[in-house]
């Protein structure tokens, strides 16, 4: 009878982490969702939400390491100044990792859409759950 209990326990425990991962999983896409609606409305203060507004926050890009949440969207202002070249973004997620507790890595690519020429590569961010809410708090583009 013990042996049973045991095995119950443990298959509800493991039901339940795996069903944490999926509700963290979905809230980031959700996340990455938002942040594509934004971008193709040209609404970067709207894209940068998914982002921790920090001076923690790491952009690490083709121009090199971009520390803070203020800097990083000063830095798509200058990159994308019109709706011609933010174009349309569309995410294609590769994989969502747990790295611990209240973290995931996500890797995927971003293809984005526009008369001036289109722009692709890929991405690995980092969400960290902060204040209940999904946030990027690393994010490395090329």
């Amino acid at each position: 009878m013990k042996k049973i209990l045991l095995l119950f326990c443990l298959i509800t425990t493991l039901t339940a982490v795996s069903q944490t991962e999926v509700s963290d999983k979905e809230a980031i896409l959700s996340v990455l969702k938002s942040q594509e609606k934004a971008w193709n409305q040209f609404d970067l203060e709207g894209y940068m939400q998914g982002y921790w507004k920090s001076d923690s926050l790491k952009f690490y890009g083709s121009s090199g390491l971009t520390n803070g949440w203020q800097k990083t969207l000063s830095n798509y202002k200058k990159s994308y100044p019109t709706k011609e070249h933010t174009g349309t973004l569309n995410f294609t997620i590769d994989a969502i990792t747990k790295i611990e507790e209240n973290s995931y890595h996500v890797m995927g690519q971003y293809h984005l859409v526009r008369k001036m020429g289109n722009a692709n590569g890929v991405f690995l961010i980092i969400f960290k759950k902060i204040d209940g809410e999904w946030r990027i708090i690393a994010d490395m583009s090329c």
